[in-house]
């Protein structure tokens, strides 16, 4: 049989396999295999393409709406959308069809967590234990929502057992000091979090709830060595600065307090406490302006925030903008006629204004209510023990720093969703893999099609549509999804139609990019592999094939699934195409990647040393040969190759360079 007979075979089964196994445009087909649908929905998932996950899903719900597995999936990524309603209601949808999955039980119950109805939580965290009663996160979260409605008695029965059962569940005893602190028995709330940190000394939430029963007895000294534990370990929570800043204050430690205020505000840019309280402490250190941006901001927050109104104008009357003081103090007044310290105030600017006839009535008022009630005086300087409570709307405590009216403990809800993504995001993990892609590079290093070689510009001047290399894979909205799916069935049609072979197969390339565009890498290797049955010296398509496998390999991963021998074709492939072309800059990262990942960091520094002689403007290259370095213990050239990827714009890297500096 010729070769063109075989190559035409081959098509006809890829383009029947395309109408048979996936979805773009071939809606009526889909109910031929729903579960490869949801294989693509779930690793679009774990991809953080939530809106093209949905898609596939609505595929599967449309093709068989009695599984319960493609209305839980949608909710999933419903979830990771905040799209809480839509994540319950498809969690419902899917229990009607299998009332026994924990997991839906354990991610409506969230959903409901989210929307503050913890009633309905806890009746689905009951009804999952029943199924599953040894499962700690199911515990763990029914306590707090217990918590929040108040249910103090049985949410300590409820940690009872579960210290009886998990002797050394740290978060169990953090929430037991929680109800006790509710019940103001601050001396067992210790004992609580002592033993919590006994178990686990890492938990930096559970330093900072000590701090607080410090802070209520003001004991600042004490409260701010907890908190710097807390700050250790969880330098980017906002209260925690916040609070320290308080303790600081209260030890006469100005610019510490004052330097904390700055931390929380490059965290938490909104913090209505932070701006408040450092505009009072530059106003006490005199700076005047500054501090008038602060109250102007805490305005734009609250606009009718007499106090902060009323600071902002004792600053403008200090800057000499009395116009502007006489307009904040009139609003103030109008909403509490009997501050006397206000009316003063404005006296003294009409003074300065030469408007003696309304200062005089201002001072008159003053006059009357000294000698009728005998209750004006000035109010002192701020000092250590002048706080007021956010509630407290008294006028006269105008200068007093602000704390929230209760201090509670932050507890984090056991919730595996957000967490199977977010565990992938380790701080010194390595960049993925070059791909091609019709969707330009969107990075901290470039954005556009800065990346490229020979053979790919040699394509894109005879192609319809531009490739870029790009190893971000971005996420798509409905209408660039809608685009992309009519693309991949036009070209599906022109495969179908064509009689010239060598013209097919440059449509199935082109669909193969496409199809990994949109997570679909099984059928982008169904159509590449069609491919290279004709043309089996394609650096692209042998490169494009791997970096598919690699992803569903990548995903596989997550699922507990041994890659070992998939990844051994993926390496085959790479191999086959430096055969073919050892100067690819971009195949030869991969292959370093490849190796980086499988803990042979010797091969891969060679690898990414010979991409950089290739490419010297292969940041990522820099970057990931870093990291080899660093896991081999040598730092120096670690922080080296790191230092070259941040100046040439992978800014990331500076944090790593930061942590190992100070180590």
């Amino acid at each position: 049989m010729q070769k063109k007979q075989i190559v035409r075979m081959v098509l006809q089964l890829v383009v029947l396999q395309y109408f048979m196994l996936n979805v773009p445009g071939a809606k009526c087909y889909a109910q031929y295999n729903t579960d490869r649908l949801l294989t693509i929905g779930r690793a679009a998932l774990y991809y953080e393409d939530y809106v093209l996950s949905m898609q596939y899903f609505n595929q599967a719900i449309s093709a068989k709406p009695y599984l319960y597995e493609p209305w839980f999936f949608r909710g999933v990524a419903k979830y990771y959308l905040d799209d809480y309603a839509g994540a319950e209601r498809d969690c419902s949808e899917a229990l009607k069809r299998n009332p026994y999955v924990v997991s839906i039980y354990e991610l409506r119950g969230m959903s409901f967590i989210q929307q503050k109805k913890y009633a309905e939580a806890i009746s689905d965290y009951d009804r999952a234990l029943r199924y599953d009663p040894e499962n700690r996160g199911l515990w763990h979260n029914r306590v707090l929502c217990h918590l929040r409605r108040s249910d103090y008695a049985v949410a300590l029965a409820q940690i009872d057992t579960m210290t009886t059962r998990w002797k050394n569940y740290a978060p169990a005893y953090t929430m037991q000091a929680d109800v006790f602190m509710q019940q103001k028995d601050t001396a067992q709330a210790i004992a609580a979090l002592e033993k919590s940190l006994e178990i686990d000394p890492y938990d930096g939430q559970t330093w900072a709830a000590r701090s607080i029963i410090s802070l209520s007895r003001e004991e600042w000294a004490e409260s701010e060595q907890y908190l710097d534990k807390a700050i250790h370990l969880l330098p980017k929570n906002a209260s925690f600065h916040i609070n320290r800043a308080l303790a600081r204050y209260n030890q006469n430690n100005l610019r510490g307090a004052m330097t904390d205020y700055d931390t929380a505000l490059d965290i938490e840019p909104n913090n209505f406490l932070g701006h408040y309280n450092r505009g009072l402490l530059r106003a006490q250190v005199g700076d005047d302006n500054r501090a008038i941006t602060d109250f102007d901001f805490v305005l734009r927050l609250e606009p009718d925030n007499m106090m902060a109104l009323f600071n902002r104008a004792v600053l403008l009357d200090k800057t000499g903008d009395l116009q502007g003081a006489i307009r904040d103090y009139s609003k103030v007044i109008d909403e509490y006629p009997n501050f006397w310290t206000g009316l003063e105030f404005r006296a003294a600017c009409y003074r300065r204004l030469g408007m003696t006839k309304q200062a005089e009535r201002d001072e008159f008022t003053v006059y009357k209510a000294r000698l009728e009630k005998h209750l004006y005086g000035k109010q002192p300087r701020l000092n250590a023990r002048q706080m007021r409570k956010r509630s407290d709307e008294d006028p006269d405590k105008y200068n007093q720093l602000v704390v929230e009216d209760e201090q509670q403990l932050e507890h984090e809800y056991q919730n595996d969703y957000r967490g199977r993504v977010q565990n992938r995001k380790v701080e010194e993990a390595f960049l993925p893999m070059f791909a091609l892609s019709f969707e330009p590079m969107k990075s901290d290093v470039r954005m556009g099609s800065v990346y490229t070689d020979k053979t790919i510009e040699l394509q894109n001047q005879y192609g319809a549509r531009t490739l870029y290399i790009n190893n971000v894979q971005g996420t798509v909205d409905e209408t660039e999804s809608n685009r992309n799916f009519a693309y991949i069935d036009s070209l599906t049609a022109l495969i179908a139609q064509t009689s010239d072979i060598h013209r097919a197969v440059e449509f199935l390339f082109l669909r193969a990019v496409a199809q990994s565009d949109m997570k679909n890498h099984e059928a982008a290797i169904d159509d590449l592999s069609a491919y290279l049955s004709d043309d089996s010296l394609n650096v692209s398509a042998l490169w494009q094939r791997a970096v598919c496998q690699w992803r569903i390999n990548q995903f596989e991963a997550s699922e507990g699934t041994n890659i070992v021998l998939k990844n051994a074709s993926v390496l085959g492939d790479l191999n086959h195409a430096l055969q073919l072309n050892p100067e690819n800059a971009y195949v030869l990262y991969n292959r370093g990647s490849l190796y980086a990942n499988r803990q042979d960091y010797e091969q891969a520094i060679r690898d990414f040393t010979q991409a950089l002689a290739v490419e010297p403007n292969l940041a990522e290259a820099y970057y990931n040969r870093g990291i080899c370095h660093l896991r081999s213990k040598r730092i120096d050239a670690a922080l080296a190759d790191l230092s070259k990827a941040g100046e040439m714009g992978l800014y990331t890297a500076y944090g790593i360079i930061k942590k190992y500096r100070k180590n």
